[in-house]
């Protein structure tokens, strides 16, 4: 089915979009552009939008605001925001009565007339995918990137050719009533993260299966062999499947062998990028390019990943050096949203760093930071301890419940204000330190987004 087709089923119906937000904008407009009679639903007041409801009023959508939104529901079609519950009982009402329920994505991989890459799992989702866009468009390919990051892309379908690709990062809410696969899937890792949403684990790793359970038998799911739960999905996988491991010598794959990633076919091995020329660090990195690799192999020639990689930066809010101010090296790692983000990046140094943590608690476990926190850190700078539901307790405790544990150990400091935050790391730190921003949980406890506490951490760092 292509765009047009679909706008024109329609035609005579009437819908309503969930969420006046980012993604779901671009896609009003499009709705009320094919003269499709939309009504606008969304928690915010009218004065929470600068000027943008009144806007799309006059394009001629009907807007429904206030803490009564999900009330009365009665269009017949209604794209829910990725992070509205599929079964909230507004929505069960919606299908009881025989209308249909879907979002921006599911319907734009429906309509895509070209290859999709999508990438999925609890870390390095983002990473993976800007290596994977990013390798594509080095090989020539005009390439989409949408899903948690680029721009919506259903408005945009009709100008895609079949020669084309998108590469698409997916995350739990969005998938988890995906009823279609890409043709290239790729599944980083898995592991807790997002419970405060999620019933349970088992409802967010069933969510994110959905990313290549559809698939055909010629697609491809890409698997991280090294993750327990990644590996015992891939049994599930109806298409093709790859799997890339760091730790293990696979007899087919993509591995690391003598500091050189491999691809492994057929029984023969094939040279494709030495760890060495990776610019950006961490080991958690070389797993990226390994996944990128798998996804795009056949797609991309090994010297344009050789060349890609020895000049990729990597992503911004991701280990992202700030600035050295009087020999301390500020990194900003606000993407850093669950403690294996946080360990991950952590491990991507040789000495201890001064560690500011801390934010909005996604109902996961941390006692397992203990060890590592006190392997890789000098000094913990915990805050957002003034917000119910914040990490600091828990960050805290995986700290001092370890056997032993001394103050002079691992000193941490708390600080309510996230600006005081940073000011105290910059009078704790010495010449040669290295400061890290790496929360290890959400930022809605002071924030609305990580780029927007990304944003504010290199404003103060910037001023020092």
């Amino acid at each position: 089915m292509k765009l047009q087709e679909y706008l024109a089923s329609l035609q005579g119906k009437q819908v309503a979009v969930l969420g006046i937000g980012i993604s779901n904008t671009p896609l009003i407009r499009l709705l009320l552009g094919a003269g499709i009679s939309v009504t606008g639903c969304d928690k915010n007041s009218r004065e929470q939008f600068d000027g943008l409801i009144e806007e799309l009023e006059a394009l001629g959508m009907e807007a429904r605001l206030g803490p009564d939104y999900l009330e009365d529901l009665e269009q017949d079609v209604i794209f829910r925001s990725p992070g509205i519950r599929p079964d909230i009982p507004a929505l069960e009402r919606c299908r009881a009565r025989g209308g249909v329920v879907t979002s921006e994505m599911e319907v734009f991989l429906e309509v895509c007339p070209c290859r999709v890459i999508a990438v999925t799992g609890s870390d390095g989702k983002t990473t993976t995918t800007t290596i994977i866009s990013e390798l594509l468009k080095a090989a020539g390919y005009r390439t989409y990137v949408g899903g948690n990051i680029g721009n919506p892309l259903l408005s945009e379908a009709d100008k895609m050719q079949p020669t084309d690709m998108v590469v698409l990062e997916l995350s739990s809410f969005q998938l988890m009533t995906m009823k279609k696969s890409p043709h290239v899937a790729v599944v980083t890792n898995l592991s807790p993260n997002h419970l405060n949403w999620h019933l349970d684990m088992a409802e967010y790793v069933s969510a994110k299966e959905n990313i290549f359970l559809h698939q055909g038998p010629d697609d491809r799911a890409v698997f991280n062999y090294d993750n327990d739960l990644t590996r015992q999905a891939q049994a599930r996988a109806p298409g093709k499947s790859v799997f890339f491991s760091r730790q293990n010598p696979l007899d087919e794959g993509v591995v690391l062998e003598n500091g050189v990633i491999c691809v492994r076919t057929h029984g023969e091995t094939r040279q494709v990028l030495p760890v060495e020329g990776i610019k950006i660090p961490g080991v958690h990195n070389i797993e990226n390019f390994q996944a990128a690799i798998a996804a795009v192999d056949g797609l991309v020639p090994d010297e344009v990943i050789r060349s890609f990689a020895g000049t990729f930066g990597g992503v911004e809010h991701r280990i992202e050096l700030v600035r050295e101010v009087d020999g301390v090296r500020y990194y900003n790692d606000s993407i850093a949203s669950s403690p294996s983000r946080t360990l991950a990046g952590l491990r991507s140094f040789r000495q201890k760093v001064i560690l500011i943590a801390g934010g909005h608690d996604k109902k996961v476990s941390y006692a397992h930071m203990g060890p590592e926190l006190l392997a890789h850190c000098k000094f913990m700078i915990l805050t957002g301890g003034d917000v119910l539901g914040s990490t600091v307790p828990k960050l805290c405790a995986a700290v001092v419940s370890q056997p032993g544990y001394e103050e002079e150990q691992l000193p941490i400091l708390f600080k309510d204000d996230f600006q005081d935050a940073v000011l105290a790391a910059r009078d704790i730190a010495q010449p040669g330190d290295i400061v890290l921003m790496s929360p290890a949980s959400t930022s809605f406890d002071k924030f609305k987004n990580f780029m927007e506490r990304g944003n504010r951490f290199k404003e103060i760092v910037n001023s020092l």
